[in-house]
C-alpha cells in the first residue's frame, strides 16, 4: 500500500518532518490550524483550518484515503491531539506523535510550577512587576485579572485585537531564539519574572536559559494531560515508523 501521510503541524518539528518526507518522495499533506498569519513555506501541500472535531477528522481520513497520521502539533494543542487519537481509532489509521521532551528544572532554576493557565494567573496576583509573558496570543485575555503588571509579550504575529493590559509592549519574532539575545531583551525591559508554558524542545528554551543566568523566577505551566498514544522525539523515529508499516492505532 502506498503511503498517504497526514501531518498535523505548526511546530519546528513538523517543519523538519515535512522536509524529510518530501526528500523521501512520500505522498503527504500538512495540516495547520491557521493560528499563525504567515506560516512558513513547506515542501508539501498544505491545508489550513480545523476538521470539525474527532468525527470530522475521521471523515477526512476516510475520504482522502490517509494511511498514516503524525501529530506534530504543539504540546499544548490538547484538543487537536485528543481529536487525533479518537479520529484515528475510529477509522483504523495508525497514529504517532512527534513531540518534544519537556524541560526539566536544573541547577540555578527558580521555577514556580503551576498546572495550567489559571494557575499562572493566580500566581501573578501580587505587587506590580515587569513580566515577560510568553504564552502566545491565544491566552492573553486570561491574564486580564492582573492589570497591575507591566508586560512584555513576544508574539509570532502582531496582535489583531486590543491588548487586555493597560501597560504592555509587544516584540514580534519567530524562534529559534538565542540565550544571549533573550538575556539582552530581558535586561533591556527590566524583566523581573517570566511566565512560560513547558513547551520543551530547543526553539524557545532560550528564555529559560536567560532567566537562569539572570536569576529570575519562572512561572512554568505544566503540559495538559493527553490520551495514551505512541510518542517519539525525533524525525528519524517517525521515518522508521513509516518505513516499517506501523499498525499503531493511536495507542
Amino acid at each position: 500500500m502506498r503511503t498517504n501521510l497526514l501531518i498535523l503541524g505548526g511546530t519546528s518539528e513538523a517543519t523538519a518532518l515535512c522536509k524529510a518526507v518530501a526528500e523521501a518522495g512520500l505522498k503527504a499533506t500538512l495540516s495547520l490550524a491557521g493560528r499563525v498569519d504567515r506560516p512558513l513555506r513547506q515542501p508539501l501541500p498544505m491545508r489550513v483550518g480545523g476538521f470539525g472535531g474527532a468525527a470530522g477528522l475521521a471523515s477526512y481520513l476516510a475520504e482522502q484515503a490517509v494511511t498514516h497520521v503524525v501529530d506534530a502539533t504543539h504540546p499544548f494543542a490538547a484538543q487537536m491531539s485528543a481529536n487525533a487519537v479518537a479520529g484515528c481509532l475510529e477509522v483504523g489509521v495508525p497514529l504517532i506523535a512527534l513531540t518534544r521532551a519537556p524541560w526539566v528544572a536544573g541547577p540555578g532554576d527558580d521555577w514556580w510550577q503551576v498546572p495550567d493557565i489559571a494557575g499562572a494567573v493566580e500566581a501573578l496576583r501580587g505587587p506590580r512587576r515587569s513580566v515577560m509573558l510568553a504564552v502566545g496570543r491565544m491566552h492573553l485575555a486570561a491574564f486580564a485579572p492582573n492589570p497591575q503588571h507591566r508586560y512584555l509579550l513576544r508574539l509570532i504575529d502582531p496582535p489583531v485585537a486590543p491588548l487586555p493590559f493597560p501597560e504592555a509592549e509587544v516584540v514580534v519574532g519567530r524562534g529559534p531564539f538565542s540565550a544571549a539575545g533573550d538575556r539582552a531583551l530581558m535586561e533591556r525591559h527590566g524583566i523581573e519574572l517570566v511566565v512560560s508554558k513547558n513547551a520543551g524542545g530547543l526553539g524557545a528554551v532560550a528564555k529559560i536559559h536567560a532567566a537562569r543566568a539572570l536569576g529570575l523566577p519562572v512561572i512554568m505551566i505544566d503540559r495538559p494531560a493527553l490520551p495514551l498514544r505512541r510518542e517519539v522525539h525525533g524525525v528519524a523515529e517517525v521515518m522508521a515508523w513509516l518505513a516499517h508499516g506501523s499498525t499503531d492505532l493511536g495507542v
